[in-house]
């Protein structure tokens, strides 16, 4: 039995049959990896890459599958790129496609920022490497500014009950320097209950299975910490928590982090933090693989591994499980507009990370006109790829430092 033939074969309880793919599974994960390996640019960039070539070019989802894939990634909790890889992986291989694809995905992005987390943690003391994330730093929180522009006039659009929301979440960020988790699950329920108000309050109408699935959010990774366990031990839970509770894009979760990492764990300080977040910028694949490099930065190669896996599995499962009652209800306007409104949330969220981090990373003139000028590139030349500006600021940094 093929590959092919096992993936239409296979689940037959699913919600309807797999039609005949056009590609193979080892062709989905090779082009997973390249991803991985070359795809710049953070969540927004990545999720447009994919439709590029998957739907676009290759052909291989349909768009209406891509679509499916897209909101359940903005429901779910975790890093928006890497569910929706992980979905494009289950559309006709299932299980197995979706994890082969999301190893493929996170894997090269992880091994790069243990790489740099060593050459961190060897020569974090020299000036040289201080001097290019004085450079880097300025330059990541104007490539943040730049995506949560777009996320805002993407999904926010001219609806006044989304603009509160996202403004609220923005000021509660700035304000708390940390993430309410139950301000997304609060907005959801919201915005559902003005735009798609169900007809029952138990039963048929409204939006099936989103109470269900809220409801389970707070039991799925248990938050335990004791000064009595090991760092590994409350690495592994503080990061199970940001993966399973952080809605949004990969972006979402940098407010969260700060909060756990620098101002209740103190495994960090200020200015690492900020260097963590510029590692994630610059270097391919998701943006939630900071993970990866703080993880390193706290407890060597084993944290990097635990943080990793902590922070991943949770978007895994929570891909998989609900995607058969995805495919099937996705498109009820109860869940849609639940939807709209946890992303309203989750890009004030993001919106307000960035005055947060650029408080401590725009210091001076010279970090101030970085910032500046990497906004202006963005803006003016959008093909410009993002890696060539954060290595000319490198540059930059090195120089003026």
């Amino acid at each position: 039995m093929t590959l092919d033939q096992a993936a239409t074969n296979a689940h037959p309880g699913s919600p309807e049959p797999l039609s005949l793919p056009g590609y193979s599974l080892w062709q989905l994960v090779m082009y997973a990896l390249k991803l991985g390996t070359l795809g710049f640019g953070g969540p927004v960039a990545l999720v447009a890459y994919m439709h590029r070539d998957l739907v676009e070019t290759r052909k291989w989802i349909t768009e209406a599958d891509y679509k499916e894939g897209l909101t359940l990634a903005q429901l779910m909790p975790g890093p928006l790129a890497a569910q929706l890889a992980m979905y494009l992986g289950y559309v006709h291989y299932r299980n197995l496609g979706a994890t082969l694809v999301g190893i493929a995905f996170v894997v090269p992005s992880f091994v790069m920022v243990v790489l740099i987390g060593m050459a961190y943690v060897a020569y974090g003391g020299l000036t040289w490497m201080q001097a290019v994330f004085y450079g880097v730093g300025a330059c990541v929180i104007g490539i943040i500014a730049i995506s949560a522009y777009k996320l805002t006039t993407k999904s926010i659009g001219k609806d006044k009950l989304l603009w509160a929301i996202y403004l609220i979440s923005a000021a509660v960020t700035v304000i708390t320097e940390s993430e309410l988790v139950s301000l997304f699950l609060i907005a959801g329920v919201l915005v559902w209950l003005v735009k798609a108000p169900p007809k029952k309050w138990f039963g048929g109408g409204g939006m099936p299975g989103i109470f269900a699935i809220s409801a389970q959010l707070p039991a799925a990774t248990p938050v335990v910490a004791s000064v009595d366990w090991s760092v590994l031990w409350q690495i592994g839970a503080f990061f199970a928590e940001a993966g399973a509770f952080v809605f949004g894009s990969g972006l979402a979760i940098v407010p969260f982090l700060y909060g756990g990492v620098v101002n209740e764990y103190h495994w960090l300080t200020e200015r690492q933090f900020v260097d963590a977040v510029a590692v994630a910028m610059i270097t391919p694949g998701p943006v939630v693989i900071t993970v990866g490099f703080i993880g390193y930065l706290v407890a060597g190669f084993p944290g990097a591994v635990v943080a990793a896996l902590a922070t991943f599995l949770p978007c895994y499962f929570f891909t998989i499980i609900p995607a058969p009652y995805f495919k099937k209800h996705g498109k009820n306007p109860g869940i849609v507009a639940f939807v709209d409104g946890v992303t309203a949330a989750a890009i004030g969220t993001i919106t307000g990370a960035v005055i947060v981090l650029g408080k401590r990373s725009i210091t001076d003139l010279p970090t101030i006109l970085l910032a500046v000028i990497t906004v202006a590139l963005i803006w003016k030349f959008k093909k410009l790829p993002e890696p060539v500006i954060v290595a000319a600021a490198a540059v930059i940094g090195l120089l003026v430092y």
